[in-house]
């Protein structure tokens, strides 16, 4: 019996990503044709294919909400319930020895967040004017950023290549700020960077400034 309910909750947790995920992907591809604003929950219901009703079930908060679901898929790629630190890309930096190339792997994937994100939160950035639910959704988002610098800090520092007289604090706000989201729109949208280089750039550039 209870190989039957854990398969039945299996079941309906695999619906409901697929739900979400289907539902981001929807608003996702409305937002960046029609702005924000003139993106609907209704539109979004008849593109994803489900009733309005379970787009404040997928997610609570009405339209801002929706955008945070949007971009949560985006950012992780998909709507899986794991968290960053625990996702194979991140296991695979944390286990890399050489420091270097632990950096360059981290600006690999910094910039692979980018190319996925960067289009959402230009979206978002423009609506959050009008819109105290998005600007609120982006300040949240400044903050975690911001937080999650500190574990890449910390894991330098712990395995002892961080530079001499540089504070896990520092060395958070230093990547921090290297790895804005406006920083790489800059070098992608008017300097016309490609990836390869802003990957490059960012890891030279990480390692000069953390690195002993």
């Amino acid at each position: 019996m209870n190989q039957k309910r854990r398969y039945v909750s299996g079941v309906r947790q695999e619906n409901a990503r697929a739900t979400r995920e289907r539902i981001a992907a929807a608003a996702r591809t409305l937002m960046l044709e029609r702005g924000y604003a003139a993106t609907t929950m209704a539109d979004v219901a008849r593109a994803a294919g489900v009733v309005v009703q379970t787009l404040y079930t997928s997610s609570p908060g009405g339209k801002p909400g929706l955008a945070r679901l949007v971009w949560d898929v985006t950012l992780a790629g998909d709507a899986e319930p794991v968290p960053q630190s625990e996702r194979p890309q991140v296991r695979a930096i944390i286990a890399e020895p050489d420091p270097v190339k632990k950096l360059a792997a981290y600006a690999a994937m910094a910039v692979e967040i980018y190319e996925r994100v960067g289009p959402v939160h230009r979206v978002l950035r423009a609506a959050a004017a009008g819109d105290a639910g998005v600007a609120d959704l982006l300040a949240t988002t400044e903050r975690r950023r911001l937080t999650g610098s500190h574990g890449p800090a910390a894991h330098l520092r712990e395995v002892g290549a961080l530079r001499d007289g540089l504070t896990v604090e520092k060395a958070a706000a230093h990547i921090y700020a290297l790895t804005s989201l406006e920083v790489f729109e800059h070098l992608r949208e008017i300097a016309g960077w490609t990836p390869e280089e802003c990957r490059d750039w960012l890891a030279r550039v990480l390692r000069d400034t953390l690195l002993a």
